[in-house]
């Protein structure tokens, strides 16, 4: 492992400073690119207007158009929580806007797969829906909309996802991805695009004089389910990310969110006076995606839609339970996907350049997240595959990756497609994150083919793992207060949490759990306590450590302790 400061460009943090912004928070801040005091504003007026993204006025209108005549509309979710949480924003948003005729259908993972499909597509129809329209999927959907206009549907998709070669046909798209449109938030969730639909709803219904400024109903309501599913995609928080994560975070804090969110942070054992968007992260996404993993996703919208709190606690606990039987089989994945990853090379051997790893008894919906701790335990492009469940395709391996950076991993599979036709039955994704359907009998072939990919384009820099950290940690900032100062701002995928680096004596170390090493360092020459979760080495008396920041509470003293994310011998 390198562990490479990040560059402060020391005009920006003097200038960030200077506009009153605490010393280490303007360090912070110059570091990821931030350069003036504004950027900062997470003020609701500051979004970027909803006109700039294209398709979306056209989409105020559709709706406006269908609720005046009072047609049934069917939202067609994703299973995931990004796809929950746009699910729960459409129907609430759209009640609040005055739609009576509105439901919604999610895909199945199993059985159904992504997307808008064209059964899909007829259930939607066989429900006597007049509009069908998507959230967080259907920009790829081009035989699901054929299928749905052929039954007279009109059909309007929300999207984020980048779009293929072809786009739907004779459907109104809202996606700031698609060819010609200027939104500048490229990162948008598709919970994001849907919010914006309903702002632009809002203005169409305000200058058909069903509302004025005065009567409007608040969206800001919905900025919490907003702010969960943005955080909850991993999408890049730019500026208007920040904005849209700080105001639902906001409201939380200040006890104005849906009930449901209320219960999950309950069985989370998290706070919402004290919430962050860690809580989103690793408490609250987690559980709602275990329902589209192991279950059926209703479970988790249904949580997110319901006003009456003694509903939304049994909902929140029965995500909890499944989100723990998701982490039970998880754990089990993991420990067997690593012992045949071990199996690959010899002790003291470098990792093959692509890690492919497949077992009949493995679990569909859990194959991504094993692939990913694949992928950051050995720093390699990570397939895991598992047995298709669904009826008639038992000889079909469904198939989730993970990358590093410098290895595009949907181009990897274009690419492999291209050399054996034939082999990837379905593909796609992104850079990061990619999944494929392959016969059993071609798994061998792909495996090969991913790995002579990845021999190519993988060189000895792009195998070294990197950390960017924030450099050192000033002893007058490793105060609890401080801490909680940090953990209050907007972090997330492109706008990293604070990570520190610094040289640091051990002064003893011991193995808790088995599996985590504690430790007692000098920071400084000052006395702190330290743990790395997940790991059983011993480390060198004198080590450079990568560390964030926990203020805990020990005997009724809040103290400062220090997580480690790596090291680097010195």
């Amino acid at each position: 492992m390198k562990i490479i400061p990040r560059d402060v460009p020391p005009r920006a943090a003097w200038v960030l400073e200077q506009a009153g912004i605490h010393p280490l928070l303007a360090r912070l801040y110059a570091a990821r690119g931030v350069l003036a005091k504004d950027e900062l504003d997470n003020d609701l007026g500051r979004l970027l207007p909803p006109a700039s993204m294209k398709g979306v006025t056209e989409a105020g209108v559709l709706l406006a158009d269908a609720i005046a005549a009072q047609r049934r509309i069917c939202i067609v979710a994703d299973y995931d929580c990004d796809g929950a949480t746009a699910c729960a924003v459409a129907l609430r948003g759209l009640r609040l806007l005055g739609a009576h005729h509105v439901n919604y259908l999610v895909p199945d993972r199993v059985v159904d797969g992504y997307g808008l499909t064209p059964p899909i597509a007829h259930r939607v129809h066989a429900q006597g829906a007049d509009l069908l329209v998507t959230v967080d999927n259907g920009i790829a959907s081009v035989a699901g909309v054929a299928a749905a206009r052929a039954l007279g549907l009109q059909v309007l998709v929300t999207d984020h996802h980048l779009p293929g070669p072809e786009l739907p046909a004779d459907a109104l798209i809202v996606n700031p991805n698609q060819p010609g449109c200027e939104f500048e938030s490229k990162s948008i969730a598709g919970v994001g695009v849907m919010f914006y639909v309903l702002l632009a709803l809002r203005a169409e219904l305000r200058a058909r004089g069903v509302f004025t400024a005065q009567t409007q109903p608040k969206l800001d309501a919905l900025l919490p389910l907003v702010a969960l599913g943005t955080v909850a995609d991993v999408v890049r928080l730019d500026a208007n990310n920040r904005r849209l994560v700080a105001q639902g975070l906001k409201r939380i804090r200040a006890g104005a969110l849906p009930c449901g969110l209320n219960s999950l942070f309950t069985v989370a054992a998290r706070k919402t006076q004290t919430a962050t968007t860690f809580d989103f992260g690793f408490a609250l996404g987690p559980r709602v995606n275990a329902a589209g993993r192991l279950a059926d996703m209703t479970l988790g919208i249904e949580c997110l839609l319901t006003d009456d709190a003694a509903r939304a606690d049994e909902l929140a606990r029965t995500l909890d339970s499944i989100n723990r039987e998701r982490r039970e089989i998880e754990g089990d994945m993991r420990e067997q996907a690593l012992a045949i990853v071990e199996a690959l090379f010899e002790e003291g051997e470098e990792p093959p350049p692509a890690i492919c790893v497949f077992d009949p008894d493995f679990h569909e919906g859990v194959v991504g997240i094993v692939a990913s701790r694949i992928k950051d335990k050995l720093h390699r492009p990570a397939f895991v595959f598992a047995p298709s469940q669904a009826p008639g395709k038992e000889h079909e391996l469904k198939g989730s990756g993970r990358s590093i950076p410098g290895f595009h991993l949907r181009d990897a599979l274009d690419l492999v497609a291209k050399r054996h036709p034939g082999v990837l039955l379905r593909f796609g994704g992104h850079a990061m994150a990619a999944g494929c359907t392959v016969a059993e009998e071609h798994l061998d072939v792909f495996e090969q083919a991913l790995a002579q990919v990845a021999q190519e384009w993988l060189d000895a820099a792009t195998l070294l793992r990197r950390l960017h950290t924030d450099g050192p940690l000033a002893p007058e900032f490793r105060r609890p207060d401080l801490v909680d100062t940090l953990h209050h701002e907007v972090w997330g995928q492109g706008f990293a949490p604070p990570v520190f680096s610094e040289e640091v004596e051990v002064v003893s170390q011991k193995l808790v759990g088995d599996k985590h090493l504690a430790l007692k360092l000098k920071h400084q020459g000052q006395a702190v306590e330290g743990i790395w979760f997940g790991r059983t080495e011993p480390l060198p008396a004198r080590v450079l450590l990568a560390f964030r920041l926990e203020a805990d509470d020990w005997q009724g003293v809040r103290r400062v302790r220090f997580l480690v994310e790596g090291a680097e011998l010195l």
